[in-house]
């Protein structure tokens, strides 16, 4: 539900900003405000599950999901929708990390990447399922279809998880930290906007300058708290060469991932005259490419080392978007499928692996603030790709023409405008290569063997059962 959202959403943009009368860097902001509402909650993961359990921790945040859900498809205006966007990303935000947390605790650093590519596998349905159902609803429905699809799905989750996922203890050992919450996603969200009047007014004037020294002042202040250990946050993590170049990664990896999934169905639809309909079917072979590759680049990491397989998967990824940059009114339709095709090759082979890479020189005691960690820099990274290029796009786009995706711009220039909001998704692959690079090229050492305890049914498993898997290493 959370990874098809994204994804399902992303194809309605252009009605949206024609039902709303709205720019693309407004519009843009149902996207950021989402992935910032995500941010401001994740960082709470390790802490809820610790003090209140897992369980109850996941089965709160999807109900708040859903009722972002429900009031971002009633929205009357732009303003309320981003708000309920907003509502909606701060119940999403603990679902995939404490869920992670529960998963890699359980199956160690040995086998790290094989349990990525298991998380990856139902992620899998956002680039191929979302952008489809998304064009349809739209199409077909109305735009507040691709919310209100989420309730029926939401409920099976919770009736679901009340009677399969096994109870967790509780304890109190982190200290809650209300300030760092608050410091962090308003800062970033400070900075995405004055980024975004400096590129629409051309100049830095007092209108950007204000809220980008204010974020910079609360990130900063952020940073220091977690330097100083009073935050959610252990950037201790990152003095671990292996898990700062996979974080590096993860970052960048974000900001080209969630940029082209924004960027796509304007593409097809402003400048090809695509439907909603037909926008999501194009988006498809994306989806498919990363369903070939994501299964076998978990293996192939655990056996050869995540540095390979992430460079593999990073050039394939600059291979697949270069024909985008290039796009002329000549290119065809089936080349730039093959070019999709590759490009989601690349990401099945650099995602995951990325991140199985940050956690295999980790011990299990640190496997929450790690999931935590990665899983915000990734939205961070994220959010930001999604500003930039609506900002980019909406300047190079002329007039009126930045309200609908570039509809009524001559071809040229629409074909212009596109091209360097590609150009920049190259750069973000680009520089997602220089942490990569450190990345370790051999696999973690065998585990240890150990005796196997008696198996306990599964409802009576703790976090902390979990965590004293068997087949961790010694």
């Amino acid at each position: 539900m959370s990874t098809v959202d994204t994804t399902l959403v992303n194809v309605a943009f252009e009605t949206l900003a024609r039902t709303f009368g709205a720019s693309i860097t407004s519009i843009q902001w149902v996207s950021t405000g989402y992935l910032l509402g995500l941010v401001a909650t994740i960082p709470l993961a390790a802490w809820a599950s610790d003090r209140f359990g897992a369980k109850r921790v996941w089965i709160a945040s999807v109900s708040l999901f859903l009722v972002g859900s429900i009031l971002a498809g009633a929205a009357p205006s732009l303003g309320s929708l981003i708000a309920f966007r907003i509502l909606q990303g701060l119940g999403g935000g603990m679902i995939i990390p404490v869920g992670m947390t529960v998963m890699t605790r359980a199956a160690g650093p040995h086998r790290m990447g094989r349990v990525m590519s298991i998380l990856g596998l139902q992620q899998l349905l956002g680039p191929v399922l979302g952008p489809l159902l998304g064009g349809m609803l739209v199409q077909h429905a109305s735009w507040r279809w691709i919310f209100f699809v989420n309730v029926p799905i939401g409920v099976v989750a919770i009736l679901l998880a009340m009677r399969v996922l096994p109870r967790c203890s509780t304890r109190r050992g982190m200290r809650f930290d209300g300030v760092g919450i608050l410091l962090v996603s308003p800062g970033m969200a400070a900075i995405i906007y004055g980024l975004t009047e400096t590129e629409r007014a051309g100049a830095l004037g007092p209108e950007a300058l204000v809220p980008l020294l204010a974020g910079i002042g609360l990130v900063a202040t952020f940073l220091v708290r977690a330097r100083r250990g009073t935050t959610l946050v252990d950037l201790g993590l990152f003095r671990v060469r292996t898990f700062a170049a996979g974080a590096a990664t993860s970052f960048f990896l974000g900001t080209g991932l969630f940029a082209v999934l924004f960027v796509l169905p304007l593409y097809y639809q402003g400048a090809r005259g695509a439907s909603p309909v037909d926008a999501g079917v194009l988006l498809i072979p994306q989806g498919i490419g990363t369903a070939i590759a994501m299964p076998f680049a978990g293996r192939v990491s655990d056996r050869a080392g995540p540095g390979l397989v992430v460079l593999s998967g990073l050039a394939l990824m600059i291979a697949g978007t270069v024909p985008f940059a290039l796009a002329a009114e000549s290119m065809t339709y089936p080349m730039l499928t093959a070019a999709l095709v590759v490009r989601g090759v690349g990401m099945g082979l650099a995602t995951m692996p990325a991140m199985a890479g940050a956690y295999a020189s980790l011990g299990k005691d640190r496997m929450a603030e790690a999931a935590s960690l990665l899983t915000i820099l990734r939205r961070l990274g994220g959010s930001l790709g999604v500003a930039l290029v609506a900002v980019v796009l909406e300047h190079a786009l002329p007039g009126s023409a930045g309200a609908v995706g570039g509809r009524g711009a001559p071809p040229a220039v629409m074909a212009e405008a596109f091209s360097q909001t590609f150009w920049l998704v190259v750069g973000f692959c680009a520089l997602a290569v220089v942490p990569a690079l450190l990345l370790p090229r051999r696999p973690p050492p065998p585990a240890a063997k150990r005796p196997r305890p008696p198996r306990e049914p599964m409802h009576h498993l703790s976090a902390d059962a979990l965590a004293r898997s068997p087949r961790q290493p010694a």
